[in-house]
């Protein structure tokens, strides 16, 4: 894979300065300001020591949250974490382009590194434009005449077509970070060398994610059984005829999934039993949990699959070769609800196949139950990840091959 695109060996970074696109996006608390997981800093540090190391002359670009959120604050903590964890000196700088940003980026030396603030305090940064047009940014203009090489590491942001991770590549040597190659590596060589009988395990709260992954991997051979979980399995029961309840028909419909219903029905009439939804469900009664059967669901919101389900999937997990799993099986930060999602982690932890965890929440979880070593991989970006088991380009990506181009 990373003969499609320039990685850091393909350049002699010495002496040079290198911007490099990282995503340290983190918990953050929002009276304290203090990040809560420090995770992504630890991950993307591999890339900004080898930098450092090599004598380039580091300036790093990164995000954090977006307008709006109560989390979307300077990067002055993350400086401080990073230069922790590096154990270097990580100066900051408390603007992106300003003549204060721009001076301090002359003013470095090599091995020195210097962290920009919050990229999406630029407001055309959350734009989705081609590269072209993106190089045409102020960001870009302004930053580009100060840098020899631009590295994107930020796999876990790959699939948009934002200012700070595809303008840079049209008119500056670009290249992968390590976090970024090894991402790409895993993944596709995953797909590409699927031992069967191969699972997917497809929950969370966002099926049109989740509903582009089946139909690509069925149509594919891919896949030998989707186990649907989640928003994506309450679809699929809505689907196969079972009465879900007003409730959850309601909700799906208020997210705007009602297509989903559509498509998933294709889906099923297409591919059949290869298309597994639960048996039985958990519900809340009482403020206790309940798990009913699929024939006997009440009209009340469904919060995680039953135990026969989880039984069912497991033995399904214990028997592939390969699987592939995104997001959670229930609302998993409920205790009483978390049962789905843990012990289906759990079984993919004790297989002996290959096991991809595609990000996002169903890696914090893992890591929750301290599986993270029992995993083959555990990818840093549930979109990204998610974008390429559903067979579509990642933006980033793209931008960096036709850089090397």
């Amino acid at each position: 894979m990373s003969g499609n695109f320039n990685t850091i060996d393909d350049f002699d970074i010495e002496n040079k300065t290198v911007l490099v696109r990282v995503d340290v996006n983190s918990p953050v608390d929002p009276s304290s300001g203090i990040i809560l997981d420090d995770t992504r800093l630890r991950l993307h540090a591999k890339t900004i020591r080898e930098l450092s190391n090599k004598g380039a002359k580091v300036v790093i670009l990164a995000h954090q949250s977006r307008p709006g959120k109560n989390d979307f604050t300077s990067l002055s903590q993350h400086a401080d974490a990073l230069s922790d964890i590096l154990n270097l000196r990580v100066r900051y700088v408390d603007s992106i382009f300003s003549s204060l940003a721009k001076q301090a980026i002359r003013d470095l030396k090599p091995h020195e590194i210097l962290l920009l603030d919050n990229v999406r305090f630029f407001s055309e940064e959350s734009l989705s434009r081609t590269p072209l047009e993106q190089s045409k940014t102020i960001i870009v203009k302004e930053l580009s005449p100060l840098i020899d090489y631009y590295v994107n590491d930020a796999f876990a942001a790959a699939h948009r077509s934002q200012a700070s991770l595809v303008g840079f590549t049209v008119n500056t040597p670009s290249a992968a970070g390590r976090v970024m190659e090894e991402e790409l590596t895993v993944i596709q060589n995953a797909l590409d060398n699927v031992k069967h009988p191969c699972v997917f395990l497809l929950g969370g709260m966002k099926p049109d994610d989740s509903i582009d992954v089946m139909e690509n991997v069925l149509s594919n051979g891919t896949a030998d059984a989707i186990l649907t979980t989640g928003i994506v399995g309450n679809i699929v029961l809505w689907c196969a005829g079972i009465d879900i309840g007003q409730v959850n028909k309601d909700f799906i419909a208020s997210r705007g999934y009602e297509d989903m219903v559509v498509k998933s029905k294709d889906l099923i009439e297409r591919f059949g039993d290869k298309v597994k939804y639960p048996i039985d469900v958990a519900i809340e009664v009482n403020d206790e949990r309940v798990d009913v059967d699929i024939d006997e669901i009440p009209n009340e919101a469904i919060f995680d699959i039953g135990v026969k389900t989880i039984n069912f999937y497991a033995q399904e997990i214990r028997n592939a070769k390969t699987i592939f799993a995104n997001g959670p099986a229930g609302v998993f930060e409920d205790p009483k609800f978390a049962m789905g999602t843990e012990d289906l982690i759990n079984a993919i932890a004790s297989s002996n196949g290959f096991s991809l965890i595609g990000g996002g929440h169903i890696a914090a979880a893992t890591a929750g139950l301290g599986c993270e070593d029992q995993m083959s991989h555990i990818s840093s970006g549930g979109g990204a990840c998610i974008s390429m088991l559903a067979g579509k380009k990642l933006a980033a990506v793209e931008a960096l091959k036709n850089s090397k181009n």
